[in-house]
């Protein structure tokens, strides 16, 4: 019985070294730019202005689409641009909120709190807690975190899984629009302002004070800067706790280890802690900051998917 040899067929090797290359370009180019952010970070501290955080964000996702084509740059401009342009004409509308002609609320506020612990929890924590240099650096930490991590959590999700980012991108804005209405509709002073007023005891706005005792005043008074330029009386809701609590439910399923979800259950509870002691928030604000987060996300469509463990593994889909 005779056979014929079926002749094999060719198999087209994959191109290993263009993507190695384009594997070691990429992680060349993050390192430097991390590099970079950390400089800043060390002679100016964190950023706090929002272009100025977005053109970080972008800059680095840059880096990482470089050798995935001209699509993956594409795209990456599609996805954040128009997100950038909503939070920054949020940033903008927030500043003129309290001049469109609702009373400013003053006593309210602090009227609560005090009919619920007794005393002005602000008050009374400046006048009994002095806090030590270590102590101050932290709470200055936590407080400007407040103005990068939802950007980076944005970015790690878009890198790792698109339709997450969509999801919490729209989480974003959903949020930041109910704190924004809120502030229309119902300006009220910060314990600071209402200190100034004489409504409560002596108050004084201790957030960036960590930035001194780093050795870095420029950074105190950029956040200064930054503070003065947008909306005084938007106190309520806290956005500040808002934003960590939302950032450490969605986490929350992000995670894997017990220590990161004890971490972020930390800065959670740590943001209205140090909201309320350095004269930024009332209680009442940071409890209707927590409320405002968990409404936000049972409104969600889809929260339960943005919240889903991450599979292990997977092309990024985003840069794929």
């Amino acid at each position: 019985m005779t056979t014929t040899a079926v002749p094999a067929t060719a198999v087209t090797p994959a191109p290993v070294v263009p993507r190695v290359r384009g594997r070691a370009v990429r992680t060349t180019l993050s390192a430097v730019h991390l590099a970079a952010f950390v400089a800043v970070c060390v002679a100016a501290g964190l950023p706090t202005d929002r272009l100025g955080v977005l053109l970080w964000v972008l800059t680095g996702l840059a880096c990482r689409c470089v050798g995935h084509g001209w699509r993956s740059a594409a795209r990456l401009l599609a996805d954040w641009v128009p997100l950038g342009a909503v939070l920054l004409l949020y940033d903008a509308s927030r500043g003129v909120a309290n001049t469109l002609g609702a009373a400013v609320h003053v006593v309210e506020p602090a009227a609560v709190d005090r009919a619920v612990f007794g005393v002005v929890p602000t008050v009374w924590l400046q006048a009994h807690l002095t806090a030590p240099g270590w102590l101050a650096v932290l709470v200055t930490l936590v407080y400007s975190s407040h103005f990068v991590l939802t950007p980076l959590l944005l970015a790690v999700l878009w890198v790792r899984d698109r339709a997450r980012w969509a999801r919490y991108a729209r989480l974003v804005v959903a949020l930041s629009l109910a704190g924004l209405a809120t502030y229309v509709l119902y300006p009220a002073a910060p314990p600071w302002l209402a200190a100034r007023e004489g409504v409560v005891g002596e108050v004084h706005r201790l957030g960036g004070d960590g930035w001194a005792v780093l050795g870095l005043p420029r950074a105190q008074a950029l956040l200064h800067a930054g503070q003065g330029q947008v909306n005084p009386v938007a106190a309520v809701p806290s956005l500040h706790t808002a934003f960590a609590v939302l950032l450490c439910l969605v986490g929350l399923g992000l995670v894997r280890h017990r220590w990161q979800r004890a971490l972020l259950v930390a800065y959670a509870v740590a943001m209205p802690l140090v909201l309320v002691w350095s004269g930024e928030h009332y209680v009442v604000d940071t409890v209707l900051g927590a409320l405002y987060a968990g409404a936000s996300g049972w409104r969600c469509p889809g929260w339960g998917a943005l919240r889903a463990p991450c599979n292990a593994g997977g092309r990024p889909a985003a840069i794929a």
